[in-house]
C-alpha cells in the first residue's frame, strides 16, 4: 500500500536530489551539470514544503511531487545560491538560461512543479497516485484547476496527463534552445478539479 505524505526530512534531501536529477537531468544537465555540482545545487535548494513524497509500507521513498506558489517551488535558489556552487560566471550565464525554464503562478491554476518516480516503482500507480494527492492539495488550498508543463520527448508523462483528465492549452516552442535541453517544446496541460 501507498501512502503519500507531506514534505521530507532533512536526511532524505540526497535521495530526492538523486530521483529529481534521474527525471530532469537529461533537460537541466548542460545547464546544472557536471552532476556533482547540479546535486549540491539541488540538495542545498529543496524545499519540503512544496512537496508531497509517495512511500511504501516500510517507509520507502517511492516518487515526489513538487509544486509551487508565491512562497516558493519545490527547487527554489536563487542567483546567490548559484554563484555559491557555479561561481560569478557561472552562477552568471546559467541564471540567464534558468529564466527561459521558469513558469509563473497565477490566481487561478495550481502550479504542479515536477513529478518523479523512483525507477523500480515505475509501472506500479505511483504517478497517478502523486497526481491525486496534488489534486487534493490544491483543493484544499482554495484552487478549482490545476496546471502542469509536459515537455514533447517525455510521451509517457502526457499520455498520463490526458488518461488523469488534463488537457493541453497552449504549446511553448523552445526555437534554438532546443538542443541546449534537449526538447523542442512545451505543453501547458490543465485539469479542472472536482
Amino acid at each position: 500500500m501507498t501512502r503519500i505524505t507531506p514534505g521530507f526530512d532533512e536526511t532524505e534531501r540526497p535521495a530526492v536530489a538523486k530521483l529529481y536529477w534521474g527525471a530532469f537531468g537529461g533537460k537541466l544537465g548542460r545547464v546544472l551539470g557536471p552532476k556533482r555540482l547540479a546535486l549540491k545545487f539541488i540538495v542545498d535548494n529543496l524545499r519540503p514544503d512544496h512537496a508531497l513524497v509517495a512511500r511504501s509500507e516500510a517507509g520507502q521513498m517511492l516518487g515526489v511531487v513538487g509544486f509551487k506558489t508565491y512562497e516558493g517551488a519545490l527547487v527554489g535558489g536563487g542567483f546567490h545560491d548559484l554563484r555559491r556552487v557555479y561561481g560569478i560566471l557561472g552562477a552568471t550565464w546559467r541564471a540567464a538560461i534558468l529564466m527561459l525554464l521558469e513558469r509563473d503562478t497565477d490566481n487561478e491554476r495550481f502550479l504542479l512543479d515536477g513529478l518523479f518516480v523512483s525507477p523500480q516503482a515505475r509501472g506500479q500507480g505511483i504517478g497517478t497516485a502523486l497526481l491525486n494527492a496534488i489534486c487534493q492539495e490544491a483543493l484544499s488550498r482554495g484552487y478549482r484547476k490545476l496546471r502542469l508543463d509536459v515537455i514533447d520527448s517525455n510521451p509517457r508523462a502526457r499520455a498520463l496527463y490526458e488518461r488523469e483528465g488534463f488537457e493541453p492549452k497552449g504549446t511553448t516552442d523552445m526555437g534554438p534552445f532546443s538542443k541546449l535541453f534537449g526538447f523542442s517544446s512545451a505543453t501547458t496541460m490543465v485539469k479542472t478539479l472536482a
